[in-house]
């Protein structure tokens, strides 16, 4: 049986939230999604709250998974604690409230998801994002399938994670930029793979954030905490096929919804 995995790149700010809750349901439907990952460390455009985790949940996210704004708002780490379906990278460190990895029910199989942090240029301290897999993977019982969220700046240091997981999970995408890529592919040992799925947030602005209060920033001025650029929005990810008699990617597809 072929499993379809939709991920869902960054939710920026409360109107990527409201997006979401507006429109994944029917991408869900559309794509015959059988489960569904969406990053939701933006959503008060640095952090997240429990209100808008449990928004996205109510959305259609199965598992929401974080990155270097992941205790942005110091309340969600309780939460983070409480919640199996809300994940934050696991190299953060063994202290860090929370979890980086679990294993849940689709069907009649079970789907691993692992959330990961990059090291280059992303100003947070994090253990080896390539050991921690190593550790990880070993550790636990292999589900079916096991899919990575790699929050990282790079497309070197991404890339470079995927041919080095290539074969042991199902599919491996990044985050974190805002910016979609258009590389997508299956590798030689059946992992699939996208650099970075985009955002789910404002057409309008940069990054999602306001324009003239990111151009503010870049001429010296001082922009202050950042605001949503509001107005039309879109929800981007890929969908993910996987076969469960390998456990294995078949084919990668971009998703862009206006």
């Amino acid at each position: 049986m072929l499993y379809r995995i939709l991920a869902v790149g960054d939710v920026v700010g409360q109107s990527g939230v409201r997006h979401l809750a507006k429109h994944l349901r029917a991408a869900q439907k559309l794509y015959g999604a059988h489960f569904t990952v969406v990053n939701g460390e933006n959503a008060q455009m640095v952090g997240l709250t429990r209100e808008d985790a449990e928004a996205m949940f109510a959305a259609g996210a199965d598992v929401v998974t974080l990155g270097n704004h992941a205790f942005g708002r110091a309340q969600i780490a309780s939460f983070l604690d409480d919640c199996p379906y809300l994940l934050r990278p696991a190299n953060l460190g063994e202290r860090a409230p929370g979890r980086g990895y679990g294993v849940f029910p689709c069907g009649r199989v079970e789907i691993g998801v692992l959330n990961l942090i990059g090291r280059v240029d992303m100003r947070v301290q994090s253990d080896n994002p390539f050991r921690a897999a190593d550790k990880l993977l070993a550790a636990a019982d292999k589900p079916r399938f096991t899919l990575v969220d790699f929050h990282a700046e790079a497309t070197s240091e991404k890339l470079a994670l995927a041919h080095y997981l290539d074969g042991r999970v199902s599919a491996l995408w990044g985050t974190h930029t805002h910016v979609p890529t258009a590389d997508e592919t299956v590798f030689p040992k059946g992992t699939g793979y996208l650099s970075d799925l985009g955002m789910t947030g404002s057409v309008n602005g940069v990054l999602g954030v306001e324009a003239a209060q990111s151009v503010e920033g870049f001429l010296g001025g001082l922009p202050g905490r950042y605001r949503d650029a509001g107005g039309a929005c879109k929800l981007q990810g890929a969908l993910f096929t996987l076969d469960d008699a390998t456990g294995l990617c078949v084919a990668v597809e971009r998703v862009d919804i206006r």
